[in-house]
C-alpha cells in the first residue's frame, strides 16, 4: 500500500502508516521499525516541511508505535531536523507521558532541537519548573543530546546548560526525575568530569542519594554500578 503512496499529501501519508501499524500482528519495536523504514523511503525526497507534517500527523494518536516513526522520521531526513521551529515541538509533544516516549522524544528531537537553538533556553527551564513529572524528565533528557556524541554533541559537552536544568531540579524526589539526573549528569561526566565532580561536591545535600552514587561511581570507575569482586 505505501509504495504506490509518494504522491499523497502528509497528512494522507500518516493515516496510510497508521493502518500500517493497525496490521500489524505483533507490535514490537523492530516490526514498527520496519514501516518506518516504509514511510522514510517515501519521504526521502520530500522536504523538510512534509516530513514534519506527516510526523506531527502519524503521532497525533499519542501511541508510542506513531511517536516511534515520528521521531526517527524527522531524526533520519536530511534536512527536517534543522527546520523544526518551537511550534513543531510544542505539538509533537503533546500528551508525553511515560518514560519510553519522553526519552525517545528528548534525545531524538527536542534535546538535538535545542542544541541546534531551534528550541530556546527559556522552553526547557519551562518544562524543569513543571507540575508534570514528565516534563521534568523531558527537561533532563533533552540535555543527554548536548554532551553525547554518539549523539551529535561538542567535544567538549555544554556542561553550562546542562547544570543550569540539574541545578532547576536538585530538590526533586520524583522517581522519573531522579533517575534523569543522574542520566544527565553521567552523559557529561563523558565529556567535562571536572564540572560533574565540582557540581556533585558543592551541592552533596541537595542531591538525592542514587544520583550521589551512581554519579560518583561513573567519575570513579566509569560506571554507573560497578561489579563487586567475586569472593
Amino acid at each position: 500500500m505505501a509504495e504506490e503512496a509518494t504522491d499523497l499529501a502528509p497528512a494522507s501519508l500518516a493515516r496510510l502508516a497508521r493502518a500500517d501499524l493497525a496490521a500489524l500482528t505483533l507490535r514490537s519495536t523492530p516490526a514498527v521499525r520496519l514501516v518506518r523504514r516504509r514511510y522514510s523511503n517515501l519521504l526521502k525526497q520530500q522536504p523538510a516541511r512534509a516530513v514534519i507534517e506527516f510526523a506531527i500527523a502519524v503521532s497525533a494518536d499519542g501511541r508510542w508505535e506513531g511517536r516511534l516513526i515520528a521521531c526517527e522520521a524527522i531524526a533520519l531526513h536530511p534536512s527536517a531536523l534543522s527546520a523544526l521551529g518551537e511550534r513543531h515541538v510544542a505539538r509533537m509533544a503533546k500528551g508525553l507521558a511515560n518514560w519510553g516516549t519522553v526519552d525517545l522524544f528528548g534525545v531524538t528531537i527536542l534535546g538535538p532541537a535545542w542544541r541546534e537553538g531551534r528550541v530556546s533556553d527559556a522552553t526547557i527551564e519551562k518544562h524543569a519548573r513543571s507540575t508534570d513529572r514528565w516534563r521534568r524528565r523531558l527537561s533532563l533528557v533533552a540535555t543527554v543530546p548536548l554532551n553525547s556524541k554518539a549523539r551529535g554533541g561538542k567535544e567538549t559537552g555544554d556542561a553550562r546548560r546542562t547544570l543550569r536544568v540539574c541545578r532547576q531540579l536538585l530538590g526533586d524526589r520524583d522517581d522519573m526525575v531522579v533517575k534523569a539526573m543522574s542520566w544527565a549528569l553521567r552523559e557529561l561526566a563523558k565529556r567535562d568530569a571536572g564540572a560533574v565532580e565540582e557540581f556533585v561536591a558543592r551541592h552533596h545535600e541537595r542531591l538525592a542519594p542514587r544520583v550521589r552514587r551512581e554519579v560518583t561511581n561513573k567519575l570513579r570507575t566509569g560506571l554507573k554500578t560497578p561489579r563487586r569482586p567475586s569472593s
